[in-house]
């Protein structure tokens, strides 16, 4: 019996897209928006870091879309659009939040390349917030509908690759993500 094929994540920074693949297959794919800044690991940057990653944290699960989070933590409050021009220098964390954790020492994880201490996450933004196009501090910033769509699809634990079209992937990296019997 085969194993079935694990679900994992690739974020192309220059198609400002991402995608939703089983094994080799894309699922779906989502327009996002990561950092005006570019790419990069370095803290304080607000650069979108690169390379391999593992979904470590979801967050939110039951928490209205448009939920308003801060440090992580549901405020109680629905972004709409009166509340989002009341505050229009506001960085949104909305619906849900997976929250990454860099797979390569030295370059996203550990130090000052931390990503998980830099506080990256997939996470919703305001509608009036345009996607397609660079615009975050370094987060990867998606629509609400699609945000609930990806927490309900990738479990904790699935790899995530951010990069661009020229080192793009075809599967997990074996040495980072090793399969299981049960291939998650």
């Amino acid at each position: 019996m085969t194993a079935p094929a694990r679900r994992w994540m690739r974020v192309h920074l220059d198609r400002q897209e991402a995608e939703l693949l089983e094994g080799e297959e894309i699922q779906r794919r989502y327009p996002v928006s990561t950092a005006l800044n570019g790419a990069g690991e370095e803290d304080g940057s607000f650069r979108t870091p690169r390379g391999w990653h593992v979904i470590r944290a979801r967050i939110g699960d039951g928490v209205p879309e448009g939920g308003v989070f801060r440090g992580r933590r549901w405020t109680g409050e629905v972004c709409t659009p009166s509340l989002y021009a009341s505050q229009p220098g506001r960085d949104w964390i909305l619906t849900r939040i997976l929250w990454l954790c860099g797979r390569e020492p030295g370059r996203n994880r550990f130090g000052r390349v931390d990503t998980m201490r830099r506080y990256i996450y997939f996470h919703g933004t305001p509608d009036a917030v345009t996607l397609g196009a660079p615009g975050s501090r370094g987060c990867i910033r998606m629509k609400n509908s699609d945000m609930l769509d990806l927490f309900d699809a990738v479990p904790a634990g699935a790899p995530v690759w951010l990069g661009t079209a020229e080192d793009v992937p075809d599967a997990p990296d074996p040495g980072l993500f090793p399969t299981t019997a049960s291939g998650r």
